[in-house]
C-alpha cells in the first residue's frame, strides 16, 4: 500500500508538470490570437519572417533585373549614368538582403520586432528612392518614345516584383512603388501625348491594382497562419489530454492492483474469524454442548449466526466480482447436462422455499444435449437467480424454472417469480454493480447488489448473454442464454481446435 501511494503521488506530480507545460503552450497561442482585435498584428513576427525569406529568395533575381535594366538604359542614358544608378540600386538591395539574413539567423523575439521592422522600412525607403531616381532620368536626344516605353515597362515589372516580395506589409509596398510610378506618370502627362498619357494612367492604375493584390496575398498568408496556429493549439490540447489520460490510466491500474492485494489479504483475515464465529454460533444455536435455558440468548445466537453468514456471503461475492474484473477467474469447462445443474440448484434451495411457503416449478424441454460450460459458474448463476426470485416472492407465490432451446440453436434457462416486479426505469440500476431497486431496499432481506453483476460477468465469459424482464405487480423473469457454439458435439470440436492451435 505504501508503494502504491508513492507511485500515485508521483503520477500526480507528473500530470501537474505535463498539464503546466501544455497548458502554457495553449495559453500562449490563444493570447497571441486574442491580444489584438483586427489587423492581424498578432502575426507580425510570422509576416516579418515571411518578408525576410522572400528577400533572401530574390537576392539573385533583383541584381539580374538591375543589370538588365542598366544595360538597356545605357543606349539612351549612357554607360556612366546607367552604371551609377545600377551601383546604388545593387547596394540598396544588398542592404535589405543583409538585414533579412541577420533577422532570420537572430531568432528575434516579439520585443525586438519593432526595431527590425523600422530597419526594414528604412531599407525599403532607400530602394524606393533609387527606383524613383531611375524614373527621373531623361533622354534629351531621344526623338521617339522607345526610351519612355522602356521606363514604363521597367517600372511595371518593379511594381509586380515588389508586390510579390513585400505583400506582408501592404503600406510598405505602397511606399516602395508609388514614388517611381508617380514621377514617371507626371513626366508622361506633361508631354500631352495621347499614348504617353495612357501609359501614365496605366501606371497609376497599376499602383491601385498591385496594392489590392498585395492585400489579397496578405490575407491568404494570414489565413494560413491562423490555420497553423489553430492546429498547434489543438495539438497542444491533445498532448494535455493525452498526458491526463495516461496518468489516470496508470493510477487506475495501480489502484486496481492495490485493491486486488487488499482483497486477497482481507479475504483471509476476515473469513478465518468469520468461519469460527459461524461454527461456534451454530454449535450454540443447535445446543450441541447442552441446552440454553435463556430464550433471549438463543435468539442472540441465531442473530449472530445469520449476520455472520450474511457478511461471509457479501465478502465472497465481492471477491468473485473482483477476480472476474481482474481476469483471474478461470473457467474449468466440461460437457454436462444443463438440466442436471439446475436440478441440483433447485434441490439446494427447496428447503428455504418450503420454509417461506413458495412453490418451485420446473419446465424442461426434452432431448437437450450436453453443453460445454464451467459447472461451478453455471451453478452459481442458477443459485443467484433462484435466490433472488425466492427473496422477492411472497408467501403462497410461485417460482418457475424453465430450460430449453434458443431460436439460434443455443440453450437457455429462465427463472420467473410472482413477486412485486421491478419498475422499468430501475432495471438498469438493478443490473449495475451494487445497484438495488426501491423494492429491494425496502425488503427485509437486502443483498449486496452484486448477484446479477456476477451472473452477467460469468455469462459473458461463456459468450452468453443475460436478459431481465419485469412488470409491476406481475413478477420478474431472468433469462440466461448460452450460445450454439457451446452445445453438444460442436462445443467439443471447438474446444479441441482451440487446444490444438494453442499447442
Amino acid at each position: 500500500m505504501k508503494d502504491f501511494l508513492t507511485s500515485a503521488d508521483k503520477n500526480i506530480v507528473d500530470i501537474s508538470k505535463n498539464r503546466t507545460a501544455s497548458t502554457k503552450a495553449v495559453r500562449d497561442f490563444r493570447s497571441r490570437m486574442n491580444s489584438v482585435g483586427t489587423g492581424n498584428v498578432v502575426y507580425e513576427g510570422e509576416l516579418l519572417k515571411n518578408f525576410a525569406q522572400h528577400q533572401m529568395n530574390a537576392s539573385f533575381v533583383m541584381p539580374v533585373l538591375i543589370l538588365v535594366v542598366a544595360a538597356l538604359s545605357a543606349n539612351w542614358q549612357g554607360w556612366y549614368i546607367a552604371s551609377i544608378w545600377a551601383f546604388f540600386a545593387l547596394m540598396a538591395h544588398l542592404i535589405i538582403g543583409i538585414l533579412s539574413n541577420k533577422f532570420l539567423k537572430s531568432g528575434s523575439n516579439d520585443k525586438s520586432l519593432n526595431s527590425w521592422r523600422n530597419k526594414f522600412f528604412v531599407s525599403q525607403a532607400i530602394i524606393a528612392i533609387v527606383w524613383a531616381s531611375y524614373a527621373t532620368i531623361n533622354c534629351h536626344d531621344c526623338t521617339d518614345n522607345q526610351y519612355s516605353i522602356t521606363q514604363f515597362s521597367v517600372i511595371l515589372v518593379f511594381q509586380a516584383l515588389t508586390c510579390m516580395l513585400t505583400y506582408g506589409f501592404r503600406h510598405s509596398t505602397l511606399m516602395m512603388i508609388t514614388p517611381a510610378s508617380i514621377i514617371l506618370a507626371i513626366k508622361f502627362l506633361t508631354t500631352y501625348d495621347a499614348a504617353m498619357m495612357l501609359m501614365a494612367g496605366i501606371l497609376v492604375s497599376a499602383i491601385v491594382f498591385f496594392y489590392i493584390i498585395s492585400g489579397r496575398f496578405r490575407q491568404s498568408v494570414v489565413t494560413m497562419l491562423e490555420h497553423t496556429t489553430t492546429k498547434e493549439i489543438l495539438i497542444a490540447e491533445l498532448e494535455t489530454e493525452k498526458s491526463i489520460s495516461e496518468a489516470a490510466r496508470n493510477r487506475a491500474e495501480e489502484a486496481s492492483m492495490a485493491k486486488s492485494r487488499f482483497l486477497a489479504t482481507m479475504s483471509h483475515e476476515l473469513r478465518t474469524p468469520l468461519n469460527a464465529i459461524l461454527g461456534f454460533s451454530e454449535i450454540m444455536r443447535d445446543e450441541v454442548m447442552g441446552p440454553i435455558k435463556n430464550e433471549s440468548y438463543k435468539e442472540y445466537v441465531a442473530d449472530i449466526h445469520n449476520s455472520g453468514a450474511h457478511l461471509l456471503k457479501l465478502i465472497n461475492e465481492i471477491l468473485d466480482i473482483s477476480r472476474i474484473e481482474a481476469g483471474k477467474h478461470e473457467l474449468k469447462e466440461k460437457n454436462l447436462k444443463l438440466i442436471s445443474v439446475i436440478d441440483d440448484a433447485c434441490h439446494m434451495i427447496s428447503i428455504k422455499a418450503k420454509q417461506k411457503g413458495v412453490k418451485l416449478e420446473t419446465k424442461y424441454e426434452e432431448g437437450m444435449p450436453t453443453i460445454w460450460v464451467d459447472e461451478r459458474a453455471i451453478r452459481q448463476i442458477t443459485l443467484n437467480l433462484i435466490s433472488n426470485a425466492l427473496k422477492f416472492t411472497p408467501t403462497g407465490g410461485k417460482v418457475t424454472i424453465k430450460a430449453g432451446w434458443t431460436a439460434k440453436g443455443g440453450q437457455y434457462f429462465s427463472i420467473k417469480d410472482t413477486g412485486p416486479g421491478i419498475p422499468e426505469e430501475e432495471i438498469p440500476i438493478v443490473l449495475s454493480s451494487f445497484g438495488q431497486g426501491t423494492i429491494a431496499i425496502n425488503n427485509a432481506e437486502q443483498g449486496t447488489g452484486l448477484g446479477l453483476t456476477i451472473v452477467q460477468a460469468l455469462l459473458q465469459m461463456h459468450q452468453g448473454s443475460f436478459e431481465l424482464k419485469s412488470k409491476l405487480r406481475e413478477g420478474t423473469e431472468a433469462i440466461a442464454y448460452l450460445p450454439k457454439s457451446r452445445v453438444g458435439k460442436l462445443a467439443r470440436i471447438t474446444n479441441n481446435t482451440k487446444q490444438e492451435e494453442a499447442a
